[in-house]
């Protein structure tokens, strides 16, 4: 046993001797091999570094060279610029040098004709001294009488030039005072002028649907008819698509029958006892409107102290139109004339405004009372107790009766510039706009311009002329032609202002 147990320890000491000895030469082996390894991996590296450092250096070698031309090329282009400049340089000092001798030898000779002129101007006061000796033996006179003898004459001269003078002013102050006159009014016309025209016997309203038309016509009529009744108007039904024309000659009776048709259809119950019902209502509507807007005239004029009936009677004359154009706006626009030109004159403003406001009032009732506007205007001012000065300015102002005062003449040539301006009434519409039409082409005309265009109711003339055919100088001169060719070939009222404008522009854009 005990053999046995030390035959098996010698063989385990046996076993890890071999172990040791077999790891041992593996490990040697392995060591071996990779120190092998790593002097090859050394000696590529090293191979590979040698390599990219003679590319490199080969590159550098190249850039180098590179620099080194251009450097040489720069430094060539510079030297031929430098030999540019001197050349330039040496011709310049040459031309100097030329013209400094010209100008010595131009002021050698200015001092000559200075030496020769002061001597020409010696020889000539002596010469003068001699004619003044030889006149004054001549004449029996010194050179104080014969002075004396010359201011009495320029005296006489002079008071004729003077009483000339006068005269001249005279004429020159009587034309000044009509040109005055005629600023006045064109001033006047230039800060009321509006257009008021407007279509004066039918209305229009729009309806949601052709069904519509049927509902207002009504069970065999009877919803029209009894609109027509209330009203006294006549509707149009026809084939115009989702519309219904209102006819009248009373512009009263017309809004009410359209505002009433038009609550009518919104509300969509349309019903002869609905029908009678509305048109009430918006009767009672247009008369609180009238009051209003008869006020709205008042404080608008500042005519303040008016009756009621007064004031009731100018909003009427806001449904009331002559020519197309609307009363009520018109005796407004009077009223402002009126005032500007009695400002303007020393008259009494208020008292004008006053009269240019009621100048058509008998317009507001003259369907319904025989007679003109004017009579019936000069008795509604003498009813309410207006005074005689606006009586008379009511009762003239279309030539019926005689002037009694200066502020009824302002009302007649309010009245007058109201009526007849660019755009006024209907029926001197076509006339205005040929004139318009005119103006610009006269302008056209001319050459280098490049578009015009008529404004403020035909008073300016823009004209935009092209900024390389006409320079700033020739602008005057164009616009100073086309003034004269617009006297000479247009009738027109006040003045036209013509505005020539050339523009030059220069556009670049940012990148």
């Amino acid at each position: 046993m005990p053999n046995t147990v030390l035959i098996i320890a010698a063989s385990a000491l046996v076993g890890i001797g071999l172990g040791y000895i077999i790891r041992k030469v593996i490990a040697e082996a392995k060591i071996s091999s990779a120190e092998t390894a790593a002097k090859r991996i050394v000696e590529e590296a090293t191979q590979e570094a040698n390599a990219l450092k003679r590319e490199k250096e080969l590159e550098a070698k190249e850039e180098t060279h590179r620099l080194r031309n251009e450097i040489e090329k720069e430094s060539k282009e510079r030297r031929s610029e430098l030999q540019r400049m001197e050349r330039r340089l040496l011709q310049k000092e040459e031309s100097l040098d030329r013209k400094i001798s010209n100008v010595e030898k131009k002021e050698e000779e200015l001092r000559k004709k200075e030496e020769e002129n002061r001597k020409t101007e010696e020889k000539l006061e002596q010469l003068h001294q001699e004619q003044l000796s030889e006149l004054e033996k001549i004449s029996g006179m010194t050179s104080g009488e014969a002075k004396d003898v010359l201011m009495q004459r320029v005296r006489e001269d002079i008071d004729h030039e003077i009483t000339m003078m006068v005269k001249d002013m005279e004429n020159q102050a009587r034309e000044e005072g009509e040109k005055k006159a005629r600023e006045i009014v064109t001033l006047a016309i230039q800060r009321c002028a509006a257009d008021h025209v407007s279509e004066s016997t039918v209305s229009v309203v729009s309806l949601p649907n052709d069904e519509m038309k049927g509902r207002i016509i009504g069970r065999e009529g009877r919803n029209i008819r009894a609109l027509e009744t209330l009203t006294g108007i006549d509707l149009i039904i026809d084939d115009t698509p989702e519309a219904v024309i209102i006819s009248g000659f009373d512009p009263i009776r017309r809004e009410v029958a359209r505002i009433a048709l038009e609550k009518l259809v919104s509300d969509g119950r349309i019903h002869p006892a609905r029908i009678e019902e509305i048109v009430e209502k918006t009767r009672k509507e247009i008369d609180a409107q009238i009051k209003e807007e008869g006020e709205r005239a008042a404080f608008e004029t500042k005519v303040h102290g008016l009756h009621p009936e007064l004031v009731t009677l100018l909003g009427k004359l806001r449904y009331r139109t002559s020519y197309g154009q609307n009363v009520l706006q018109h005796s407004i626009e009077v009223s402002h004339l009126a005032g500007i030109m009695a400002a303007e004159l020393g008259l009494d403003i208020t008292l004008s405004k006053r009269a240019g406001l009621l100048h058509d009032i008998g317009k507001a009732i003259d369907h319904e009372t025989e007679g003109s506007h004017v009579q019936i205007g000069g008795d509604l001012a003498k009813k309410y107790k207006e005074s005689a000065v606006i009586v008379n300015a009511v009762e003239a102002h279309h030539g019926d009766t005689d002037f009694n005062t200066l502020e009824a003449v302002l009302i007649q040539s309010a009245d007058a510039i109201s009526a007849v301006r660019p755009g006024a009434r209907r029926e001197t519409l076509e006339a205005y706009i040929k004139r318009l039409e005119k103006l610009e082409n006269i302008a056209d005309s001319f050459e280098g311009v490049e578009k015009a265009y008529a404004i403020h109711a035909g008073r300016e003339i823009r004209i935009m002329v092209k900024p390389d055919r006409i320079d700033d100088y020739s602008s005057i001169k164009v616009a100073r032609d086309i003034v004269k060719k617009v006297e000479n070939e247009l009738e027109y009222p006040g003045q036209i202002k013509v505005t020539v404008i050339r523009e030059t522009r220069a556009v670049d854009y940012a990148k």
